[in-house]
């Protein structure tokens, strides 16, 4: 069950708000909120009883590690430092860090199980009492020197690292400086100047999806810290927050804003960023652990919301993760950094443990059940010491040990989700998953910002990703693909052959700085948003549907807002023209076939087209075969008119075909690639990485007209597979121009097309009126046929399909479908209108 947003907004503007937020008797703050502190002190420190746990001890230590290093640096540090070296006055992530260490050392003394000259040492938290008044006194309390930098820190970091460390020591801090919190809150209400009189803004484009959380679970804290008990403080909080959970509705947007999750799954922050990965499990931490501190007090119903909670994971990010690794389509800038992709799910299977123990009856068993998948299937080991609450490391050790749990995932074996409403697609079959990054003039190409991610251009212009079954991932994809693999070569990409400039190259700078343009660009500015950090594409259509385990996918490749805005834009803001391509994707069982028609530049330049990039560690065993159209074999690098081409990791044991359906001559590079981390992001170390990178690439020529191509990739295939493909079995190009894209898979019965033009489009039987994606299967004589309808360009009210050949009546349909016998065959008219991209299905016999 999700909550709707009538439903929610109907609770927040009546009675029914007690369903969530009940009323309460006067003087039941109080008790409440000791209860709060109490739940959230458990949270960070652990427990008595959790912390006994032979497990928790790894995180004990590491918490007694980090205290002592920082109250080394306090004891080293100079005239005018809190810490060594940390030098504070300009610098607002170093200010972050310093509030953060003084957190770090408070929790450690609030952790039962450190050692007693931490744990409960009052000197100890004396020392992070001055250090607070210390940086209030010097660099925090007066508003006309702070705010500097990156506005995060000032409205969330900090007051995250300040509010947890009043609550780990509120009993020391009444004690010893009683007037210290009614200080600090004062302070970081006057931070919240994209708010509104100190408190949250709900209009404003800074406070929405997980930066809402953060703020709003900050100011739930701050409130239990109050003398009252905060009750009209966390009220406000709790009802602000409430707005997360409610299902984005693009047609009808509360408060303009488009962050947050959608029907079919998907999460945008930062207005159009498919985010999932990132700010996504942000928001799902933030939010499971505000349940966590609420439980019990009163405050508010959290059982209420942990069915929404329950579809993110299950709808969200269960698709998304594979093997415990999670897919780089979903996760923005953080591509470029060096943490894994199996770093990420550790922090999503400590939110799901602890939604676990939220959950009841079934519900709960399942995601007990995910949580071993995960584990059993990840090929990095899931270290529980990274998890934040030690009393999560006990109960994933219970899920763990539990006998009577047994392994299953939340997807089904065989899978296919269309996230429309973020432009990506995910395709999965036991032995691998694929997962393939859109753009559109809803979402954005890329996310560049802060110096991370230098070289995004073409990452949301259909660059895909195969992930093997057993492969560890951090050697085929993470940092280490972006670093080695050429940004204009990513697996799927059309990319002009030019050479593009990072943004501190062109403008000295991590963003392009001109606050006298009428634009206004600043660091912070929404025309920084909408030309440097993250552009989106010019062209709507971008989307695809869904039949059962079976999907098709397309998008028109466009330039980006930037250069059609080329002619407002300041003379030395630097512009790029993209390359031209109508591109599909169908998802089958064995194959993933790939049409691109009108592949060209409009500007004469010579383009390629990268049908795969691989990487592989530089002592791999790597092999490359394949056959050329003549029958002579082929082998290793070269440029060729190639039938079929197989890429081998004897190492690994892993191995993809690409069969060459229709094709210009396909060029083959083996090369080991060296360059340092630094080159994807300026804070990454200076790192050397090798990689031996694999690439097949089809040239277009410079003034060329034009080109089509069609290819299937072929996960974890045999040679002898491979041979066998040709003369249309199984696979057949129905049509690949930039008016219509189909194939049929003779084996499957299975029929799809996407056209993207207005007017008829018939192939195999099927005329589809408009642009639309359509996947009909026809698996036998006499047996039933289904069909899938989507409208891909989000603004059609009606999408008609006739299948041709004898009448067939209605069996099951979708609401909104209604079925027709006409001369000549069976229509289907389909009401696509705020559809967003949902897959419509029938089923006739």
């Amino acid at each position: 069950m999700e909550i709707t947003r009538r439903r929610l907004l109907s609770a927040l503007s009546a009675a029914g708000l007690l369903a969530v937020i009940p009323t309460r008797p006067a003087g039941a703050a109080a008790a409440d909120s000791a209860r709060l502190v109490a739940n959230t002190v458990a949270v960070f420190a652990g427990t008595a009883e959790s912390n006994a746990r032979p497990e928790t001890a790894a995180k004990l230590a590491a918490v007694t590690k980090t205290a002592r290093t920082h109250l080394k640096s306090m004891d080293d540090a100079g005239d005018g430092e809190l810490f060594a070296g940390l030098v504070l006055g300009t610098d607002d992530a170093n200010l972050n860090t310093a509030f953060k260490q003084l957190y770090e050392i408070a929790l450690a003394t609030r952790a039962p199980g450190t050692p007693s000259d931490l744990y409960g040492n009052t000197a100890v938290q004396r020392r992070v009492i001055d250090g607070l008044g210390w940086l209030h006194e010097r660099y925090y309390g007066d508003q006309s020197k702070g705010y500097y930098g990156n506005w995060f820190n000032w409205e969330i970091g900090i007051s995250q690292h300040v509010s947890k460390t009043l609550v780990l020591l509120i009993d020391e801090v009444r004690t010893y400086k009683p007037g210290l919190t009614a200080t600090y809150v004062a302070s970081m209400d006057a931070y919240l100047r994209n708010g509104t009189d100190g408190d949250v803004n709900l209009d404003s484009r800074f406070h929405t999806g997980a930066n809402l959380a953060d703020i709003t679970t900050n100011r739930i804290l701050q409130g239990a810290l109050l003398p009252d008990g905060g009750e009209a403080r966390i009220r406000k909080a709790l009802t602000d927050q409430l707005t997360v959970f409610v299902t984005i509705d693009p047609y009808h947007l509360n408060h303009g804003v488009t962050d947050g999750y959608y029907a079919d799954g998907s999460f945008i922050q930062h207005a159009s960023v498919a985010y999932t990965g990132s700010y996504g499990k942000g928001l799902l931490t933030r939010v499971v652990q505000t349940l966590k501190i609420l439980d019990g007090t009163g405050f508010a119903h959290g059982e209420e919301l942990v069915p929404t909670v329950q579809k993110w994971v299950r709808d969200g990010f269960a698709p998304l993760i594979f093997e415990g690794w999670m897919m780089e389509i979903v996760k923005g800038r953080a591509v470029s950094r060096t943490t894994s992709g199996y770093t990420d799910v550790a922090v999503v299977v400590e939110a799901v443990v602890d939604l676990s123990s939220l959950s009841a009856g079934a519900e709960a068993t399942a995601l007990k059940s995910y949580v071993k998948h995960v584990r059993a299937t990840s090929r990095a080991a899931l270290d529980p010491t990274a998890f934040v609450s030690p009393v999560s490391i006990v109960r994933y050790a219970d899920i763990i040990a539990d006998a009577s749990v047994p392994p299953a995932d939340l997807n089904a074996a065989a899978r296919s989700v269309a996230f429309n409403a973020m432009d990506k697609t995910v395709h999965r079959r036991p032995g691998y998953a694929f997962a393939l990054a859109r753009s559109s003039d809803r979402i954005s190409k890329y996310e560049y910002m802060s110096g991370e991610n230098l070289m995004p251009w073409f990452q949301g212009d259909g660059a895909y990703y195969l992930y093997l079954s057993g492969q560890d991932q951090t050697q085929a994809y993470g940092v280490d693909y972006f670093t080695t693999v050429s940004p204009y070569g990513l697996a799927g990409v059309t990319a002009p052959v030019e050479r593009r400039r990072t943004v501190p190259e062109l403008y000295g700078k991590p963003y392009y700085d001109n606050p006298g343009h009428p634009l206004n660009f600043t660091s912070s500015s929404e025309s920084q948003n909408k030309y440097v950090y993250f552009p989106r594409g010019t062209d709507g259509h971008s989307g695809g549907a869904v039949l059962g385990a079976y999907g098709a996918v397309g998008m028109v490749q466009s330039s980006d807002v930037a250069f059609a805005d080329r002619k407002l834009l300041p003379e030395d803001f630097v512009v790029y023209r993209n390359a031209a391509a109508t591109k599909s994707w169908f998802l089958l069982d064995e194959e993933i076939v790939v049409l691109a028609a009108g592949v060209g530049d409009g500007a004469g330049r010579a383009v390629t087209t990268t049908v795969d990039a691989r990487t592989a560690a530089p002592d791999d065993r790597v092999s490359v075969t394949g056959m050329l159209r003549d029958g002579r074999p082929w082998t290793g690098a070269g440029t060729g008119d190639l039938s079929w081409l197989r890429y081998a990791n004897a190492t690994r044991q892993t191995a993809v075909g690409y069969v060459f359906l229709d094709t210009p001559r396909v060029r083959v590079a083996l090369d080991q690639v060296t360059r340092s981390r630094r080159v994807v992001r300026t804070a990454n170390p200076d790192t050397p990485v090798t990689r031996t990178v694999l690439g097949v690439t089809v040239d277009g020529a410079a003034g060329a007209e034009p080109a089509r191509l069609a290819y299937a990739l072929v996960p974890n295939a045999a040679e002898a597979a491979l041979r066998s493909y040709g003369s249309g079995q199984p696979l057949k190009v129905l049509a690949n121009t930039v008016r219509l894209q189909a194939v049929a898979h003779t084996g499957l019965g299975l029929t799809a097309a996407n056209s993207f033009t207005a007017g008829h489009h018939e192939a195999a039987g099927v005329r589809i009126d408009g642009p639309a994606s359509v996947l009909v299967r026809r698996p036998g004589h006499g047996d039933e046929t289904t069909v899938a309808v989507s409208d891909p360009t989000m603004d059609r009210d009606t999408v008609s399909v006739l299948l041709r050949g004898r009448s067939l009546r209605e069996v099951t349909a979708d609401d909104g479908v209604r079925v027709s016998r006409v001369p000549g065959g069976t229509r289907i008219d389909v009401e696509t209108r705020h559809a967003y991209g949902r897959s419509f299905t029938v089923t006739l016999r």
